[in-house]
């Protein structure tokens, strides 16, 4: 990668991190409002269930902007961290947070997803 990607990155992870300070800061009480023709209870337990949910991924992202802003300080940017391998610079450019090459994550989200089939991947049995 080079001086002027990694600046670009740089540039962009520290806008992602005011944006999601700010957005942060400006979280007030939750209110799910109700029309005139009342939601079912399911639809408003799901409406609740989702703002709830969000102040938990906008502090993930925020952790996970940090970290990336770190790997860029000690120059681990863009590097896998489950197998070491470089990350393409296409994926840094859609998810520049990321911290695993495509096929770690895809690895790690069938662990998340699908745990059975963990049990069953060619590298769990090599281990």
């Amino acid at each position: 990668m080079t001086k002027i990607e990694r600046n670009r990155f740089q540039k962009a992870l520290q806008s992602k991190q005011l944006e999601s300070e700010s957005g942060s800061r400006s979280r007030g009480a939750f209110c799910i409002e109700t029309t005139g023709e009342e939601l079912d209870p399911i639809q408003q337990a799901q409406e609740r269930d989702y703002a709830m949910g969000v102040p938990d991924r906008q502090s993930t992202r925020l952790r996970q902007v940090r970290a990336a802003l770190k790997r860029i300080e000690t120059a681990a940017f863009g590097i896998c961290l489950n197998c070491g391998q470089h990350i393409s610079v296409k994926r840094l450019a859609a998810v520049p947070w990321t911290e695993l090459c495509i096929v770690c994550q895809e690895g790690a989200d069938n662990v998340i997803n699908e745990p059975w089939l963990a049990i069953d991947s060619p590298r769990a049995n090599a281990a």
